[in-house]
C-alpha cells in the first residue's frame, strides 16, 4: 500500500466502506493516523470489522476531533444536495478529501528521486479501456506499472511509489471533484458528454469536474486531449492559450496538422515536422471501431510523453487483450454469440457498442440515465428485439414502442435467457448484446457485478428456455 502521512496522532473520518474506504484506512494507519469508520450500509460496516477496524458513528461523534474527513466518491458532495458528513465537516471547519487527493499528497511530499510517474485519465467514455491500454504498454515497455483509481484497486491499496514506477490512474468525475493537489506528469481528457448531471447541478458542474485533471500542469507536463466534442475543442483552446505545458490533441474522426488522430483504423502521428503512419489498428484485435480508435489515439499520445518509443507503442496497441466488461465475449451458444458491454452506462457508451453491430437481440436498462434512450434512435432499426431489465423498464419500453419489439423480463437472468432463445429460433450468427445505457445500481453493487452476473448467465446456458420466460 501507499502509506499516507500528514496526520500522524491525529484522527481522520472515513465515510463509505467500500474499495476505496478501505484502502485509504489501511494506508492512513500505516502512515501514522488514527481513523474513525462509517458506512450506512451494514455490509460496508461488517468488511470494517472482519479487518479489526475502528467503527464510530459518525452521526453522534465529536467531530471537533477530526482533522479530516475522507468521503467515498460515491458519496454526493454538492449535488443533488450534500451528504449529511458534508454539511457537518462543513460546520466543524473539518477539511474534505478524497482518496485521489491524499495519494496526490504523497506523491508531492516525496523527495525527487523517489517521485514516481503519474498518468491521470479521465472523459466521458473509454476511460477504464484507455487505462488498461496504457497501462499495458507501460508494462510492455519494461515500465514498473500500476494501474488502479476508478479500476481495479483503489490507488492507496496499490503498492508504494519508487522513482521507477508510473502510475495509471482512472478517475471520475466523483472522483476529481475531491481533488485539488494532483499533478499528473500525463492527462487525458478523452471526450465530453453530458453525464452525472444530478451529482454536478448541471452540464458546467461536471465540465468544470472534468478540468480539475488539468489544474496543476506545468512546463514539462503533457496534456492529451480529444478533440471530437465542442467541449473538448473548447477546453483545448484555451489551455493552449495558457502556453504552459505540452498540449497533443487527439481525434478519430479527422486529421489533424497537428496531434494523434486515426483515420479509417490508421494511426497517425503528427506531433512532429509531418505525419507518420504509426499502426494500423484494423489489426488490433481488440481495439475495434472508431471509439477504440479514440482510445488508441489518446494511449499513444500518453506513452509518449513518456518517453516510450513509437515502435513499443505500437507493439503495445496491438497485443493488448481487451478490458472486462467493455464489448467482451463471454461465450458462444451454438451461433449465437454474448457480449458482454456493461461498462456502458450511458447512451453515448451504448452507442459505441450497438454501432458495431448491424444487427443484435439488446439487453438493456437498469438505473435510467437523463433524457433516457432517445439519442440512439438511429440505431433502433438495428435491434431484432429488446429486453428490458430494472428502473428503466416502463421508460424504455414507451421510447422503443412502434420502432422495435420489446420484451420486459425484470432481471438479467430472464433477459439473457430469453434473447438466447430467441436468438437461437433464427438459425443463423446472431449477437445477444448486453449494452444497458443505464447504471447498475438498482440491482447491482456496480457494472463489474452486472459484467459478472451476465458471464455467469451466459455460461449457465445449455437449452433453450420457454418463452413463456417472462412478460
Amino acid at each position: 500500500m501507499i502509506p499516507v502521512r500528514g496526520f500522524e496522532g491525529r484522527t481522520v473520518a472515513v465515510f463509505g466502506l467500500a474499495r476505496t474506504g478501505l484502502a485509504a484506512a489501511r494506508a492512513l494507519i500505516a502512515g501514522g493516523a488514527k481513523v474513525a469508520l462509517w458506512d450506512e450500509r451494514p455490509e460496508g460496516r461488517a468488511a470494517a470489522e472482519a479487518e479489526g477496524l475502528p467503527l464510530v458513528d459518525l452521526a453522534t461523534a465529536d467531530w471537533s476531533d477530526f482533522a479530516a474527513l475522507m468521503l467515498s466518491p460515491g458519496v454526493p458532495l454538492t449535488h443533488p444536495t450534500p451528504h449529511w458528513t458534508v454539511d457537518r465537516a462543513r460546520a466543524e471547519g473539518v477539511e474534505i478529501l478524497g482518496d485521489i487527493e491524499l495519494f496526490a499528497r504523497a506523491v508531492n511530499a516525496a523527495p525527487e528521486h523517489k517521485r514516481p510517474k503519474v498518468v491521470a485519465i479521465t472523459g466521458t467514455n473509454g476511460k477504464s479501456t484507455t487505462t488498461a491500454l496504457i497501462g499495458h504498454i507501460c508494462a510492455s515497455a519494461g515500465r514498473d506499472t500500476r494501474i488502479g483509481g476508478n479500476i481495479g484497486y483503489g490507488v492507496l491499496g496499490l503498492d508504494d511509489m519508487h522513482g521507477g514506477a508510473v502510475y495509471v490512474l482512472e478517475l471520475s468525475s466523483y472522483q476529481l471533484d475531491l481533488t485539488s493537489s494532483l499533478k499528473p506528469d500525463v492527462a487525458v481528457m478523452l471526450n465530453i458528454s453530458p453525464d452525472h448531471l444530478d451529482r454536478h447541478g448541471g452540464m458546467e458542474g461536471y465540465v468544470s469536474a472534468k478540468r480539475r485533471i488539468l489544474l496543476n500542469q506545468g512546463k514539462g507536463d503533457t496534456a492529451v486531449i480529444g478533440v471530437d466534442d465542442p467541449w473538448g475543442q473548447r477546453i483545448c483552446t484555451e489551455i493552449t492559450a495558457a502556453n504552459r505545458r505540452t498540449i497533443v490533441p487527439i481525434s478519430a474522426s479527422k486529421a489533424m496538422g497537428r496531434g494523434v488522430y486515426a483515420l479509417q483504423g490508421l494511426l497517425y502521428d503528427a506531433t512532429g515536422e509531418r505525419a507518420t503512419e504509426v499502426a494500423d489498428l484494423l489489426r488490433a484485435r481488440s481495439l475495434p471501431g472508431r471509439h477504440n480508435w479514440q482510445n488508441a489515439a489518446a494511449a499513444y499520445a500518453a506513452v509518449r510523453g513518456l518517453g516510450i518509443s513509437p515502435e513499443e507503442a505500437a507493439e503495445g496497441l496491438m497485443s493488448f487483450p481487451g478490458l472486462a466488461h467493455r464489448m467482451e465475449t463471454v461465450g458462444q451458444v451454438g451461433r449465437v454469440r454474448f457480449v458482454n458491454d456493461s461498462k456502458a452506462t450511458n447512451t453515448d457508451a451504448a452507442r459505441q457498442a450497438m454501432s458495431s453491430y448491424p444487427k443484435f437481440f439488446w439487453i438493456a436498462g437498469g438505473q435510467p440515465k437523463t433524457g433516457g434512450i432517445e439519442s440512439l434512435a438511429d440505431l433502433f432499426p438495428r435491434i431484432e428485439k429488446a429486453y428490458l431489465i430494472g428502473e428503466a423498464t416502463e421508460e424504455f419500453a414507451a421510447t422503443l414502442k412502434g420502432k422495435a419489439q420489446v420484451v420486459e423480463c425484470g432481471d438479467l437472468a430472464t433477459a439473457t435467457a430469453r434473447a438466447h432463445a430467441d436468438a437461437a429460433a433464427k438459425g443463423q450468427d446472431a449477437i445477444v448484446l448486453l449494452s444497458p445505457a443505464c447504471a447498475s445500481f438498482d440491482q447491482f453493487a456496480d457494472f463489474e457485478a452486472r459484467g459478472e452476473a451476465f458471464r455467469e448467465a451466459v455460461h449457465g446456458l445449455s437449452v433453450p428456455q420457454p418463452k413463456g420466460a417472462c412478460a
